[in-house]
């Protein structure tokens, strides 16, 4: 069985259970930690600081915050995903999704430290595209992603031999979504493919079909299947037999040759937790809830989710069509519920809601919390380097080809 990568965790939740003592047995250590009672350190980096964690209750933190960033000055930059609660986005300087928020630590080479509040892959891409001299700090390193996740080196390697083994690895192109990690962004400059954003994941796949002869070319879509299935047949046209999904956890991922053969679209088995729980039922339940709702969605959902919206479109696109509905309009957003919120108390003449009744935030992206940050600061104050996040140089290479490829499609 894989392990999972490092950047993967597991929430600890206190549950109500009967005790080992009651059934006189002895709980194994697999048990313990899956009860939240012992710890893994070799698989959960980022669980403890080298240092004291200001405690949630402080109620100094806004203000040693404030201090932090005032002794570092010009050679702080921090960035804030849109995804970030509210008491971290107010120290941010720039606010965005992943891709902008890396090309913004790009754009600061005078700013000696880039705090991601985000998550890794995002804060990998900061280091790939910012100068040697700057030092990229994710203020919890268990603040990981489960789709970037889904996608290993190891596994993506192998569906590479499966292809290669059925004779389509030559005229297939990798297109990797900007949620993947930097070894999936390096896979994927190394194989000629390029990243996409969900605002441009259109252009990419067109730019990749073009690389191969006409008819003859296949893409391998990477990590999200949503995203890919949903431009492929939304924008492109294809028919949803054209897409087949890559399962890495069945041999040959679950495909025949004559399958890899058909398909137009390899769309790899992954996807994000928090879009990938919005369902038909969700649409039809509000739309009942609230007559004349508008149901905006990110094209991370599913197919028929994506299919049944009043408009599709990306965290920055669901953000300006907002800004731009007229007043009294309602609006139920299937996107993760700190930017819903948050997108609410910035239009109180609009009606906007989250598309599902259960509350559903993005765990890991949530670990980023004010403690953390005021942690990481204050060190980073004190002279003292934190949570780096550093990208070797063979795969900072590859992963910028693919990166490069994206910023010069038409």
């Amino acid at each position: 069985m894989r392990r999972q990568p490092a950047e993967s965790r597991r929430e600890r939740v206190e549950c109500a259970v009967t005790t080992a003592q009651d059934l006189d047995v002895t709980p194994t250590p697999l048990a313990l930690l899956l009860l939240g009672r012992e710890a893994d350190p070799s698989s959960e980096r980022g669980v403890d600081c080298p240092g004291d964690l200001p405690a949630p209750s402080d109620p100094g933190l806004v203000e040693r915050a404030r201090a932090a960033r005032e002794r570092l000055g010009e050679k702080v930059f921090v960035l804030g995903h849109h995804y970030q609660r509210d008491e971290v986005i107010q120290f941010a300087d720039v606010t965005g999704d992943s891709f902008k928020l890396a090309q913004q630590a790009a754009a600061r080479p005078e700013a000696e430290f880039i705090v991601f509040c985000g998550v890794h892959f995002m804060a990998e891409s900061a280091d790939i595209l910012t100068t040697d001299a700057q030092a990229v700090v994710l203020p919890d390193l268990a603040a990981g992603c489960s789709m970037a996740d889904m996608a290993t080196a190891e596994q993506v390697a192998e569906c590479w031999d499966v292809l290669t083994d059925a004779g389509v690895a030559d005229v297939t192109v990798p297109v990797s979504y900007m949620n993947s990690s930097a070894d999936i962004k390096a896979f994927t400059g190394r194989h000629g493919g390029t990243i996409c954003t969900s605002s441009n994941a259109e252009r990419a796949l067109d730019w990749a079909f073009a690389q191969r002869d006409a008819g003859a070319g296949k893409v391998l879509f990477l990590p999200d299947q949503h995203l890919g299935r949903n431009t492929a047949i939304r924008n492109l046209g294809l028919a949803p037999e054209d897409c087949v999904v890559y399962n890495p956890h069945r041999p040959n991922g679950g495909l025949t040759t004559g399958q890899l053969r058909a398909a137009k679209m390899i769309l790899w088995r992954g996807h994000c937790s928090v879009h990938g729980r919005f369902s038909l039922d969700s649409v039809d339940e509000v739309r009942a809830r609230i007559p004349g709702v508008n149901v905006l969605v990110h094209p991370e959902c599913k197919h028929e989710v994506v299919a049944a919206a009043d408009r599709v479109g990306s965290t920055e696109h669901i953000i300006k069509v907002l800004d731009a509905a007229p007043a009294g309009s309602k609006w139920a957003v299937g996107t993760e519920l700190n930017l819903v919120r948050r997108l609410a108390k910035q239009h109180p003449d609009k009606e906007i809601v989250f598309l599902d009744r259960t509350v559903c935030f993005c765990s890991t992206m949530n670990r980023i919390d004010l403690p953390h940050l005021v942690w990481a600061l204050e060190s980073l104050a004190d002279g003292k380097l934190v949570n780096r996040i550093e990208v070797d140089k063979e795969t900072e290479h590859f992963a910028k080809l693919a990166l490069e490829r994206m910023l010069a499609l038409p």
